[in-house]
């Protein structure tokens, strides 16, 4: 089986593929450039590869949540080759894409996602699958979901930007943190390639964002709260 992925929900542009378990990928920060820089990246993966997009088992993206415009890239891309080549895709958030390339069994996976806000969901792997603890949502970093018992592993932006707000909150919970993990392809596809082998391909016309926030910016008064906000937790 060889399936293409697509990440574009950050800063960073990553594309993969997936051949029978050994994945090739390109990755690159590359700021607010994902629209130039996505299509070489994709043919440069191909041509190393020595594949086309025809001969491709079904095409992985990122469908957020994330970078509105970023996500929104991912997905017409996926459209417009998945359409072009007949093939079947498959979404996959961006939350369990940290998840998996975490390494770890309990991932509590978070977003910074501007705001003063999170991106946050929970995850346990048992066995080679993954289950949902807590479903991805929207929260204050002090809101974020509870969890039972210890052994979790944080990840994300989040943490990074909410470091200690999240530390707080979760205490002796946590066995460790990698605050610099990004969703990357990678993990897109080879969470995409467990879709395609049990059939829960979607058509082209599905690829589609998944978004958890309405709001993209905040008022001036409403971001001088929360810069108060921010000076008294670091006080």
């Amino acid at each position: 089986m060889k399936v293409l992925a697509l990440e574009t929900s950050t800063e960073y542009c990553s594309v993969a593929l997936w051949q029978d378990g050994i994945v090739l990928e390109h990755c690159e920060r590359v700021g607010q450039k994902h629209s130039e820089l996505l299509m070489p990246m994709l043919d440069a993966v191909l041509r190393e590869a020595g594949c086309g997009i025809q001969d491709m088992d079904g095409i992985a993206y990122g469908s957020g949540p994330g970078s509105f415009t970023g996500v929104r890239i991912a997905c017409g891309v996926t459209q417009g080759l998945a359409f072009g080549a007949s093939l079947p895709v498959a979404g996959i958030c961006t939350l369990l894409a940290l998840a998996e390339a975490s390494g770890q069994q309990r991932v509590i996976a978070a977003l910074d996602a501007r705001m003063g806000e999170i991106y946050c969901a929970v995850y346990e792997k048992r066995g080679n699958v993954w289950s949902t603890v807590c479903e991805p949502c929207l929260c204050k970093p002090e809101d974020a979901p509870v969890v039972p018992g210890t052994g979790w592993f944080g990840v994300g932006s989040g943490f990074a930007e909410f470091g200690t707000v999240l530390h707080s909150r979760y205490s002796v919970q946590l066995s460790g943190v990698n605050t610099a993990a990004v969703p990357q392809a990678a993990a897109i596809a080879s969470l995409g390639a467990a879709q395609f082998s049990v059939g829960r391909g979607m058509d082209a016309a599905a690829a589609l964002p998944f978004y958890l926030r309405d709001k993209v910016a905040l008022k001036t008064a409403e971001r001088e709260q929360l810069a108060a906000e921010k000076l008294l937790l670091s006080q």
